[in-house]
This record gives structure tokens, C-alpha cells and sequence, in this order.
């Protein structure tokens, strides 16, 4: 693992990286116990939350920081200076489709009245687990 947008000094930002990660890995974890439990709503966030947490530390590390943005799209094209495969995320209409539910979720949760289906819950999970993690992983 590269931490070459951290000065190697600044152990707050390590600090803050790895705290980072550990909690999208938990959202992630948490959205498949959610899902099992039938609380569709509340894993549909947590995919959400994993996303937009993993592309925040992905940039800490590459970048030293990131914009404070909840927009999964905006944090994709921040980091496509550090890997042209990240891009795939949003120039395929297929995988910009899920981005866009994925972001719709953050917002939804908090102001409308969405409720999601589990098949939408489960398909959500098997492109962030399948799509969107091994191209993040990867950068």
C-alpha cells in the first residue's frame, strides 16, 4: 500500500486514513448484516457510506486530502489522475447507473420518502462488492 500522498511525518493523516478505511469496512459489513435482517433502507445507506468513505481514503492517500463532498461521482474523477480503470466507475452508463443510486441513497435517507426493495438492495450490494471495490482497491 502506497501512502505517497502522506508525508511521511504527518501521523495524524495516517491516523486518519486508517480510521477511515476501518469504518467504510464496517459500513460495508453492516450493510450485508442490514440486508440479511430485512432492513433494506438502511443497507442501501451503508453501500453508500462504504463508497463514499473508501474514495475519501483512496484520495487522502494518494492526494494528502479530499474535497468535503457526500458526491461519489465528484470523488471518482478526483481520483482518475491516480488510475485511468477508476473512470469505468462513471464513463460506463451501466456502472454510472449504480453510482447514482448509490448517491441517490445518501439523500434519500435523510429527506424522501424511498423505500428500496431487497432485490435493489441485493443487486446494489453485488456491484459495490464485484464492481466498484476492486476498481477502488486497485488505485
Amino acid at each position: 500500500m502506497s501512502f505517497s500522498g502522506i508525508l511521511a511525518g504527518d501521523v495524524m493523516s495516517f491516523e486518519e486514513a486508517e480510521l477511515i478505511r476501518r469504518r467504510a469496512e464496517a459500513f460495508l459489513r453492516n450493510a450485508s448484516r442490514l440486508l440479511e435482517e430485512g432492513e433494506y433502507d438502511l443497507a442501501v445507506f451503508n453501500l453508500e457510506q462504504y463508497c463514499q468513505l473508501m474514495l475519501k481514503y483512496k484520495l487522502l492517500i494518494k492526494k494528502g486530502g479530499y474535497p468535503r463532498t457526500h458526491s461519489i461521482r465528484r470523488l471518482i474523477r478526483e481520483l482518475e489522475p491516480f488510475s485511468s480503470e477508476i473512470s469505468k466507475l462513471v464513463d460506463d452508463v451501466h456502472n454510472l447507473h449504480y453510482v447514482a443510486r448509490l448517491e441517490e441513497a445518501y439523500i434519500a435517507s435523510r429527506y424522501l420518502p424511498i423505500v428500496y426493495e431487497e432485490s435493489e438492495a441485493r443487486d446494489l450490494l453485488r456491484f459495490v462488492v464485484e464492481v466498484f471495490k476492486p476498481l477502488v482497491e486497485a488505485v
